[in-house]
């Protein structure tokens, strides 16, 4: 056999491979979005028609289930969540990436240790919380207990989003930063930083994502409370927390798939959002 047909039967082949690498592609990403339409189509159709004005009375009440207390917690208990959990984990970040050497031992350990956090159950952390927050800090079943609880939750998160998003940015903008006299912090904070912020609203749009989806640890920390909390020792539910009340005792399932259509629009309209603001922050970045 020529050495002309062995290199036509080899491109044949290579070609075959790399036509059955994007099919399985195309299907990966074909299921993929088939499943996610399956469930928003499922979700709107089954919730839409139960949307009705008095789910969204100030005030609960067992004639109009109203979720717009719930809402309201969600939000606050999102806010104060991201408020514990971002600094930390962009600061742990930032000493691991920039700061810590190379190799260290303390990186491997924190980096272990960050993954074996994102793997533990959230009824861990709920347990952990009750024990912790709950009672040994005295907090009480109150909407800040929720959210330290929470934060703890996404740190992991956050800090493995945020170490890969600062990694990610080339070294010849460090290089050219301390070439002009700059120092390692104005160095992070004015360079580095900015170049990152797109990768780390991404981990922020997955921490909002897990907070507003949470309900396990609040029932233990934040308490079922159908009310506006009224301040952070306040004993408040969550939208995810009002939909397992409600539809525990059978009785406010049409109830449950209307709040389920809220949910999904509060965590897309967050995810948009976030986005957006990646979006500007780096379009802004890449102007100047």
């Amino acid at each position: 056999m020529s050495e002309a047909v062995l290199r036509k039967i080899t491109a044949c082949r290579r070609d075959l491979k790399s036509s059955l690498l994007r099919l399985a592609v195309w299907l990966a990403a074909g299921i993929t979005m088939s499943a996610l339409l399956f469930v928003v189509g499922y979700i709107l159709m089954k919730g839409l028609p139960y949307l009705r004005p008095e789910l969204f009375s100030i005030r609960y009440t067992t004639e109009n289930v109203s979720l717009l207390p719930a809402l309201i917690n969600t939000l606050f208990i999102t806010v104060l969540a991201l408020l514990f959990a971002v600094p930390a984990g962009i600061g742990a970040a930032v000493y691991l990436t920039e700061y810590a050497r190379r190799g260290n031992r303390l990186v491997d350990l924190v980096a272990m240790t960050a993954e074996t956090l994102s793997g533990v159950p959230s009824i861990v952390y709920g347990l952990f919380g009750s024990l912790f927050f709950v009672k040994f800090l005295g907090l009480g079943l109150s909407l800040l207990s929720g959210a330290l609880t929470l934060s703890i939750m996404i740190l992991p998160l956050i800090m493995r989003t945020t170490e890969e998003a600062l990694r990610s940015v080339p070294d010849s903008y460090r290089e050219g930063s301390f070439a002009l006299g700059a120092g390692r912090l104005r160095t992070v904070f004015r360079v580095i930083l900015p170049s990152a912020i797109p990768g780390i609203l991404s981990g922020v749009i997955l921490g909002i994502g897990r907070i507003v989806g949470e309900s396990a640890a609040l029932i233990f920390t934040a308490g079922t409370v159908a009310e506006p909390a009224t301040s952070l020792f306040s004993s408040a539910r969550t939208l995810s927390v009002h939909m397992y009340a409600i539809s525990s005792n059978g009785l406010y399932i049409e109830q449950t798939y209307a709040t389920a259509v809220v949910l999904l629009a509060v965590v897309m309209l967050m995810n948009a959002l976030s986005d957006l603001a990646a979006k500007k922050l780096g379009g802004e970045k890449t102007d100047g």
